[in-house]
């Protein structure tokens, strides 16, 4: 269990890594991405800690229900938050419109919140 729970964990820090590096190169939408697979990973972790098969699912929301932590409202919030702007970033309707609404202070703000949730989950 415990080697399972740390190959999720490893690969959730390679994907913040990745949202990193989407960062630095402009790729904001990548980035957010990136942020949410992250914390996906992350979640997943903590449901194998928990003796739990993690389910096929993207919901962060519904992730974080199953792992039953109580987390700090501003931590759920952000998960909702992130939650909701998966699909676009994965398949956007149009790329110019999209890019408009992730400049490069927003997506600082959200691997910044990303990074916040990330350790807060892998100190549980």
């Amino acid at each position: 269990m415990a080697e399972q729970t740390g190959e999720w964990f490893k690969q959730a820090d390679y994907d913040l890594g990745t949202a990193e590096a989407m960062f630095r190169s402009r790729r904001y939408i990548y980035s957010v991405f990136m942020c949410h697979l992250c914390l996906e990973k992350a979640m997943k972790g903590l449901l194998v800690k928990q003796g739990e098969i993690p389910p096929k699912s993207h919901d962060l929301v519904f992730l974080l229900e199953r792992i039953g932590v109580d987390i700090p409202e501003h931590h759920a919030e952000f998960l909702e938050t992130l939650n909701e702007v998966s699909v676009p970033t994965r398949y956007p309707d149009e790329l110019d419109s999209l890019l408009a609404q992730y400049p490069r202070k927003r997506t600082a703000e959200i691997l910044g919140r990303c990074r916040e949730v990330y350790e807060w989950l892998r100190h549980r």
